[in-house]
């Protein structure tokens, strides 16, 4: 059973009010709120409280751990919702990913992306769709591509054809004052933006961003966020693992 804390209810009330700050953001920004999508970060939240979540109206979910993530879906329903993986992807867990996840956002090297494009071959999986993640902050205990390696990781992608790349991802590092992290979030905008000048053709699109968290999320929307990850606003602090 799930806590009293993570009923329907207040699973819906939390979504509601997520939605609303999502939707104030777009607005400051210009933009419509249906411009953004809303992944709802369930590491170390049971099957259960998914269960309710999905309920609730939650549509799309975000896992660290392919291991972890693997007994919720199989639990749930691979069509129960959307599937992301937005912790960094080891190599020896890349089979289970490419069988389990809608979207990767967590992509740093031509080599896993090699990988993906044989596993998906060999898992008969016709299209696997990923973003990749951008270490503009050079932080050693963060993954992510610095962009002086973006060259050689959209060669080695333009060379699959299953893998797909949609867009950018980013994990920049934590400030209580929000204003800090926000030229992370412009910078992003504006790597994808060069790309696309430079004739980058994203998947679907102009490119998505995968950018903001529960303490931050509004600014990435406000810098040109598609895609938040909300973990904390909607289920509460999680448990220690």
């Amino acid at each position: 059973m799930a806590e009293a804390s993570h009923s329907v209810e207040n699973l819906r009330a939390r979504l509601d009010a997520v939605r609303l700050r999502v939707e104030r953001a777009a607005r400051r920004a210009g933009r419509e709120a249906r411009e953004v999508t809303l992944i709802a970060v369930s590491k170390t939240h049971p099957t259960d409280v998914l269960r309710d979540a999905v309920e609730a109206g939650a549509t799309d979910f975000g896992e660290n751990r392919v291991q972890e993530a693997e007994s919720k879906i199989e639990e749930l329903g691979r069509d129960a919702a959307r599937w992301h993986l937005i912790g960094h992807l080891q190599a020896n867990k890349a089979r289970r990913a490419v069988k389990f996840f809608d979207l990767i956002h967590t992509i740093d090297t031509p080599a896993l992306v090699t990988r993906l494009e044989r596993l998906c071959v060999e898992e008969a999986r016709e299209t696997l769709d990923v973003l990749v993640q951008v270490d503009l902050a050079g932080e050693a205990t963060k993954s992510g591509a610095p962009p002086a390696e973006l060259d050689a990781i959209f060669e080695t992608l333009d060379g699959c054809r299953r893998v797909r790349c949609r867009g950018l991802m980013l994990l920049p590092p934590f400030f209580e004052d929000t204003e800090q992290v926000r030229p992370y979030f412009r910078r992003l905008r504006e790597l994808r933006d060069e790309w696309a000048k430079r004739g980058r053709v994203f998947h679907e699109g102009a490119g998505e961003l995968s950018m903001g968290m529960s303490h931050d999320f509004e600014v990435a929307i406000e810098e040109g966020a598609t895609m938040v990850r909300v973990g904390t606003a909607i289920f509460g602090a999680r448990e220690k693992v």
